[in-house]
Formats: C-alpha cells, sequence, structure tokens
C-alpha cells in the first residue's frame, strides 16, 4: 500500500489549490508599495524581495527578507514577503513557516491585506473555513469591496455549505473586474454544487481561458466533461493539464475514466500508473485518501474489462480500505462474487451496498 506522510500541518491542504497557485498575480500591490517606500536600504531590499517574486525567484525573496528582519526584525512588510515566498516554494514542509511569518505581519501592521487574504487562504485549504471567513471579513471591513476577498469569501461560504452565497459573491467580484482570483472557477464549482451543470460549464470555460489557469480549472471542467460523455474535450482538457504540471494525479486519473469510457483498458491502467509513482510519500489528507480510493476503482475497471477478475476484487477492495462508504464499488464486487461462484460474499457486498444507498 502506498506509504501516507502523517503531520498536523499536511491536514487538508492542497498546494495545487487555486489561488495558491496564483500567488504572484496579486503582487502588484506589494510591488507598488515596496518600490515607493523611499531610497533607504530597507526600502531598496524589499523592492528587490517584491521583483524576485513577482518573477518566481522565491530563494532569493526569502534571502532578502531575511535580510532585512536581521536588522529590522519588526519589519511587518518583511515578514509578508517572506511568508507569500515559503508558499510560491510550493513545499508542505513551508506551510507552517508561510503562515507564522503573515501572523506575525499582521500582529505588526494590521492594515496589510495581502498578509490577511493570504493566512486567510491557507486557513481555507487546511479545512479551518471559519477562520478563513473571519479574515477575510476583516478584510473587507479595511477594503470594502475589495473584489479577491469577495471572490474568496464565496468558495468559503461554499464549502461552508452555502453555494447561493457563493454565487453572489464570485458574482460581485466580477462585477468589479476581479482578475486577480479565479473567480469565475469559484463560481463554476458553486453552480455544480446547486446541480446547474450547464451554467457550471460556461463558468468552467471561461476559467480556463484565464492567462492565470491552473491545472485544477483543467481537470474540474474535464469531470464534467466525461459525466456528460464528451470524452475528446476530456481528453484534451486532461492533456492541457499535464502539460502544466506533470505532477498532478487528478489529470491522470481523469485521462484514465477516458480510457475505460472506451475500453482501452490498458491505456488506461498506464495513465493510473502515472497518477501516483510507486514510492513516493503523500500527505494522509482526505483529498489523498479519496485520490486513492478513485484510482483503485478505475483499476478494478479496467481488470474487469480485461477479464481480469481476481485483480479487480483486488483494486475495489483497496478503494474500500481508503472510502468503505462507496455503495457503487460494493455492488461492482457483488457482481464479481457472483462470477467467482462466492454467493456468500456478493450477498454481503449487496447487503451493504443497499445500507449506503438507504443512508443507514
Amino acid at each position: 500500500m502506498q506509504r501516507l506522510m502523517r503531520s498536523p500541518e499536511s491536514h487538508r491542504y492542497d498546494l495545487a489549490a487555486p489561488g495558491l497557485r496564483v500567488v504572484l498575480v496579486l503582487l502588484a500591490s506589494v510591488v507598488s508599495w515596496a518600490q515607493t517606500g523611499g531610497a533607504d536600504l530597507q526600502n531598496t531590499q524589499l523592492s528587490a524581495a517584491a521583483e524576485h517574486l513577482q518573477q518566481g525567484r522565491a530563494e532569493q525573496t526569502i534571502r532578502e527578507c531575511k535580510g532585512v528582519l536581521a536588522t529590522v526584525p519588526r519589519s511587518a512588510q518583511a515578514h509578508m514577503l517572506l511568508g507569500l515566498a515559503y508558499l510560491a516554494q510550493g513545499s508542505i514542509d513551508r506551510i507552517a513557516d508561510a503562515k507564522a511569518e503573515l501572523q506575525q505581519a499582521l500582529d505588526l501592521d494590521p492594515e496589510l491585506l495581502w498578509a490577511r487574504f493570504y493566512l486567510a487562504r491557507l486557513y481555507l485549504e487546511q479545512g479551518l473555513a471559519e477562520k478563513a471567513q473571519g479574515q477575510l471579513e476583516r478584510g473587507l471591513k479595511q477594503s470594502p469591496g475589495s473584489p479577491p476577498f469577495l471572490s474568496l469569501l464565496g468558495e468559503v461560504r461554499r464549502r461552508l455549505g452555502d453555494p447561493g452565497a457563493s454565487v453572489e459573491l464570485n458574482r460581485k467580484a466580477l462585477e468589479a473586474g476581479d482578475t486577480t482570483t479565479p473567480a469565475d472557477y469559484f463560481l463554476a464549482l458553486a453552480y455544480l454544487d446547486l446541480k446547474q451543470e450547464q451554467d457550471a460549464m460556461a463558468e468552467f470555460e471561461k476559467a480556463i481561458h484565464s492567462p492565470y489557469v491552473t491545472p485544477e480549472m483543467y481537470n474540474a471542467l474535464a469531470s464534467l466533461y466525461i459525466r456528460r460523455h464528451q470524452l475528446a474535450e476530456a481528453e484534451d482538457v486532461c492533456r492541457k493539464a499535464i502539460a502544466l504540471d506533470r505532477t498532478q494525479p487528478d489529470a491522470y486519473l481523469n485521462l484514465a475514466r477516458v480510457y475505460n469510457a472506451r475500453h482501452a483498458s490498458d491505456k488506461a491502467l498506464e495513465a493510473l500508473r502515472a497518477a501516483l509513482p510507486e514510492g513516493k510519500d503523500f500527505p494522509a489528507t482526505e483529498y489523498y485518501e479519496q485520490l486513492q480510493a478513485d484510482l483503485a476503482v478505475e483499476r478494478g475497471v479496467a481488470y474487469a474489462a480485461k477479464k481480469m477478475y481476481a485483480q479487480a476484487i483486488d483494486q475495489y477492495a483497496r478503494a474500500l480500505e481508503f472510502d468503505p462508504r462507496r455503495a457503487a464499488v460494493h455492488r461492482r464486487l457483488a457482481e464479481l462474487y457472483l462470477q467467482k461462484g462466492d454467493p456468500a460474499r456478493a450477498a454481503l457486498h449487496t447487503e451493504e451496498a443497499d445500507k449506503l444507498e438507504k443512508g443507514h
């Protein structure tokens, strides 16, 4: 079984989350204050740090910020830039450091809007939606109608179970001309929750034409295309997601679903092998547990299509180890056990599927 790396900082955190991937988009404002702060050495270093970060040079940003903090330890701007640089490194190991720096920046200067924004983003991706909401609402008191704050607050409200509020807030952000957050993407997710698939697809298709498109946007649209049996379109956006980031497992998962739908089992298994490379550690989060369950299901589908029933049973059982609540997987196991001439086990899985479908 794939090894899972367990740590408190990995809880419900997805480095690929839209918003964290567009860290550089919001830095125009940061660069602005850094470049107008005066000609002293501290401001020169902060300006250089902001420019490095805007150009994707996180290590140089960290070096410049630490240089400032060595002489001016209470520089709120340096703490903020250092936190953003840690985020831009894209490492789970840096999340605690990023959060600490952003909080320190706000302790020193509560008016630092982007420090509050990214602290809220971190809270959200760690499953602390109420804390994220508090930070965003405070930010909106500082800057009423700020489109990035409206948009992210909409996504927070969706995750708290109110997709209607997300639609309203993200529409406001878009009407205000927001180009710094994935408002179209958040709006599409809200429409999906509201079972408005056509509206969701329209927003996803806008999101993927943004200059700040992320693999997650392609993957979400691919999932919708697959559900609607638009397999050519799904394959196209899967390949675009992989081109952006070859380490993104969801793109390979969706590609495998496309191949399984076409009865191309060998290609499906090849895509699944690329999703989570053997020997690599992954965070013990709900995201990765569900992902591994999904991968096992698709392997089961592929093996069953190849009439490799023992392997299919193993994979469906593996899926249930990660998520025992999947009624459809129990039904597939029941069918396979009947084919094997094991009606007792088939009956157990049928009974379990019935219970799950009735909500027991």
